[in-house]
Order: structure tokens, then sequence, then C-alpha cells
């Protein structure tokens, strides 16, 4: 079992295929000191790769974004950001400071 907590604004998830077909992918997480870095251009502060990967699962973080094009989660307005990896199985949660207005409810249209 791995768990590491980390201050953060944002982080920006992306995944990198195992060594042959079958095996197990990596997780690429990037954590920065600001909002959609992806968008200006910054660099990470520090970056993790953790391998043997099947999934990553996001839990009690709401302000979430997949970029279809680099096919990358951006997790904005973070506190702190706490990665729990068990088996195969990586678990992404945290403390978000949300904007004022932006509530958990969704309601589809």
């Amino acid at each position: 079992m791995y768990m590491k907590i980390h201050k953060a604004k944002s982080v920006i998830i992306s995944r990198k295929p195992g060594k042959t077909k079958d095996s197990p992918w990596s997780a690429f997480i990037g954590l920065f000191m600001d909002n959609n870095p992806h968008l200006k251009g910054k660099v990470p502060f520090e970056v993790l790769e953790i391998k043997g990967l099947e999934k990553v699962r996001l839990r009690e973080l709401r302000n979430i974004s997949l970029y279809l094009l680099g096919n990358d989660i951006v997790v904005n307005n973070l506190k702190t950001v706490t990665f729990l990896k068990e088996g195969n199985i990586l678990t992404v949660s945290g403390e978000q400071d949300l904007p004022d207005g932006e509530s958990g409810t969704c309601k589809l249209k």
C-alpha cells in the first residue's frame, strides 16, 4: 500500500502504457500551484509516476475536467490531494476550496 498527501492547487492526471500490450499502465500526476496549468504552460513542482495500475478512482472531488484531446484529467481548486494505492487501484481524494456559488448538485436537462 502507498499513501501520500500533498499541498497543491491543481493536479493533472495522465496515463502511460505498460511495457507490453497486456501489462498494467502507469499514472503520471503533475502537481501545480495554479489552476488550469495546461492553459498557462506551467511546469509541475512535482511529478509522480505510480506504476502497475488498472484504474484511478476520484473520490469526494467536484471540480474535475477531462480533456479529450490529451486524455488528461485536471482537478482544480485543491487545498490538499491524497493518493492511496492499494493493489492495482489508485484512489485520488482531497480537499477543495470551491468558488462561491458552486454547489455539489448536478441537474441534467
